[in-house]
């Protein structure tokens, strides 16, 4: 069976020709090769260099499909996306002729026309996966729009979370990040990790205001000087825009931060390995950010907001924290108290682990793919 996937993951081209896109999203498509046998991934393709989290295809079965590099928060890249869009709809339209079942991965912005486009003139099979913030009040108009376009049409959407009024079409789903060895692995090192000294934190996303990372260095600024003593390192993984303000922040700080840039996973698993508490004061507009289930499978306790799903899978005070509302004042509240928790406290929160992250794995997101997904579609009817 062929799959084409429809994204607005970033893409790159290596010095030595290797396409290379965003690691979390090509690892998992890395995998849907256990239940596929050729997938063609339509997607953007950038003229700037990689960062070091982006990752090649690891088949020539992946097959990657540029359309025009377009986007943009101001009203002429609002614009721009539209100007092109007969362009990417015919790039597009070879690609299902080329396919058994599609994948459109929204909210993005070249969604406000092809949802419309893919519900009312391809009849190929096909689902849509929402990561955003599936139950935000105030979605800015183009993710309002979608989500309007998914609830009022008949395929299947996987989204984030389990939602009040959820539509009998919409499927709570779990968006995977592990593989069953980086269980194995978790497993040993949460035996291993120690709570008893010094406590070393760890942020991993985009370095912005949004994600909480200034929530983060003010909270720290705040503590006392006792409770500086029992802080250990704060690393800071990542990249962004406003990286410049949030090192001025800390000048002054005797606190160790660490901004690491942008890390490969493996890099990434050794941070998790060294810190003790994950933190993710985020308002952005996502549905549950992977990470908390990365960070805590490899022995951190995370203090993260009640946003999104992220309440619908980590409870408070048994997994580790929830910020609500999310604010500074907040999280310096709860760093103080994890700062002086005992050793069996910070221990009994990894109890709780197993169970979360056990759905996570790529293997039981294959899994229901395949039994809830493509089991229940008419592959068949192509057109």
């Amino acid at each position: 069976m062929k799959l084409a996937i429809i994204s607005h993951t970033e893409h790159y081209k290596t010095p030595d020709g290797t396409i290379v896109g965003w690691g979390p999203t090509v690892n998992e498509i890395n995998h849907l090769l256990d239940i596929f046998d050729e997938i063609y991934h339509v997607a953007m393709l950038h003229d700037t260099p990689a960062p070091a989290s982006a990752l090649p295809y690891q088949s020539d079965k992946i097959h990657f499909v540029p359309v025009p590099t377009v986007g943009g928060k101001n009203v002429f890249g609002k614009l721009h996306i539209l100007w092109y869009g007969s362009q990417t709809i015919g790039i597009l339209s070879k690609v299902l002729k080329q396919v058994d079942v599609f994948q459109l991965r929204a909210p993005t912005g070249i969604g406000v026309y092809l949802l419309p486009y893919l519900t009312c003139f391809v009849k190929k099979p096909g689902w849509y996966k929402y990561a955003g913030h599936w139950n935000q009040k105030h979605p800015p108009m183009g993710y309002a729009l979608q989500r309007w376009l998914l609830k009022n049409q008949s395929r299947k959407v996987t989204i984030n979370g389990f939602w009040e009024g959820q539509p009998k079409h919409h499927i709570s789903f779990e968006n995977p990040c592990l593989t069953d060895e980086d269980i194995e692995l978790g497993n040993t090192i949460r035996q291993q990790k120690d709570f008893s000294g010094r406590l070393s934190f760890c942020f991993v996303g985009r370095l912005e205001r949004e994600k909480g990372v200034e929530r983060i260095i003010k909270a720290f600024l705040e503590l006392a000087k006792d409770e500086l003593d029992r802080v250990g390192t704060v690393h800071l993984v990542g990249e962004g825009k406003e990286s410049r303000y949030f090192k001025d922040l800390v000048k002054t700080s005797s606190i160790h931060f660490i901004f690491h840039g942008a890390l490969p996973k493996n890099k990434v698993v050794e941070v998790y390995k060294q810190s003790h508490v994950f933190l993710l004061p985020t308002t952005a507009s996502e549905g549950f950010p992977k990470v908390i289930a990365e960070a805590m499978n490899f022995g951190c306790i995370p203090i993260v907001s009640q946003w999104s799903s992220i309440g619908h899978y980590i409870k408070h005070n048994v997994h580790g924290y929830l910020m609500q509302p999310v604010t500074v004042a907040v999280l310096s509240t709860l760093l103080q108290k994890l700062l002086y928790l005992p050793e069996t406290k910070c221990k009994s929160f990894m109890d709780h682990v197993p169970s979360i992250v056990s759905r996570f794995t790529f293997s039981h997101y294959n899994y229901r793919i395949m039994t809830e997904i493509l089991n229940s579609i008419p592959i068949d009817a192509q057109n």
